[in-house]
């Protein structure tokens, strides 16, 4: 099929251009965010291709994947054709509701006959209020990492965009208590300078700002263990990532994260002290680390498998396009 979507979610849109298919990502002269074309950081096949609005009008065009409300509207525009109407489309809801009305939140695409949306967790479709319209559920996968862990370094690392301005949301409030049991690692989008900002030293936490997808897991897999702090994001795909490296997971059960992350593979809790416990253990005592590791691995490997991701893509497609 020819597939058109937007790279919007950089780890996602990776394993899910891994398929079979021909697609079509928009890319503008500016690389804004409506044009942002094929990843800088992330290796995409070939079968990923960029085209600009102007070829979008004249393009051989199976199904849309949208990701943003707005898509819709720039789509008709692009393509000349209703997305819903015109040709199958398929909204991908990514995120947890952010607007202050959980759990009544009304979805931008509820009450509609003429799409379908696939949530990336079951917790996202239990949280949202999509109304009338048909929903699914495609559990992430992901590309396997090509590196196994070590742990050499008795350090935590941790994986977040813009921890400053999400704050709460990505639990950045949580990591100087983290960083008083061992230092920090921090990787992500704009992540520079976050070790002023909560006012640690830099011995304590390091930033390490957008750095290509394959050199972050080299330098995750050196790590100790895992911290996922979030309290309200969908399920990131870095932890899943980190679990299939062989990582040991220190997390808040939140979210998607308390079905992703199973009790031997580290420590999940909502009560922080656990959390803290859990990491200074895993630091002073590399051999439990490892054994965790040893189960996250292997439940990430189990659930979130690219070649079952990829497979239930293909019979969702085959159903919204072909009938």
């Amino acid at each position: 099929m020819n597939i058109l979507l937007w790279h919007v979610h950089g780890s996602w849109t990776t394993s899910f251009v891994h398929g079979k298919h021909r697609y079509l990502v928009p890319a503008t002269p500016d690389r804004g965010p409506y044009g942002l074309g094929r990843a800088r950081t992330y290796t995409w096949p070939e079968s990923a291709t960029e085209v600009s609005p102007e070829q979008l009008r004249d393009a051989e065009v199976d199904v849309v994947i949208l990701q943003r409300p707005e898509e819709l509207d720039l789509a008709t525009e692009w393509l000349g054709r209703r997305p819903g109407r015109d040709l199958p489309a398929i909204y991908v809801e990514h995120n947890t509701p952010k607007d202050g009305d959980v759990p009544h939140s009304r979805h931008p695409m509820a009450d509609r006959d003429d799409l379908l949306v696939a949530h990336v967790t079951a917790f996202n479709e239990l949280f949202w209020d999509t109304g009338a319209t048909r929903t699914t559920v495609v559990d992430h996968g992901i590309v396997p990492p090509a590196v196994e862990y070590t742990g050499e370094l008795d350090r935590l690392a941790v994986v977040i965009n813009e921890p400053v301005r999400r704050w709460r949301v990505t639990g950045t409030d949580l990591l100087p208590r983290f960083a008083e049991i061992a230092p920090l690692d921090v990787f992500g989008m704009k992540v520079a300078g976050l070790a002023d900002y909560l006012g640690l030293p830099a011995d304590r936490l390091m930033s390490h700002d957008d750095v290509p997808q394959h050199r972050m897991h080299a330098e995750l897999a050196r790590r100790r263990a895992y911290l996922h702090l979030c309290r309200w994001t969908s399920l990131g795909l870095s932890l899943i990532e980190a679990m299939s490296i062989g990582m040991p997971v220190v997390a808040l059960a939140t979210t998607e994260a308390a079905m992703a992350v199973p009790p031997d593979a580290g420590a999940l809790s909502t009560r922080v002290d656990t959390l803290l416990a859990a990491a200074d253990r895993f630091v002073a005592q590399p051999q439990q680390a490892r054994r965790a590791g040893l189960a996250a691995r292997a439940a990430a490997r189990e659930r979130y498998g690219l070649d079952r991701f990829l497979a239930d893509w293909d019979r969702l497609l085959e159903e919204e396009v072909c009938g």
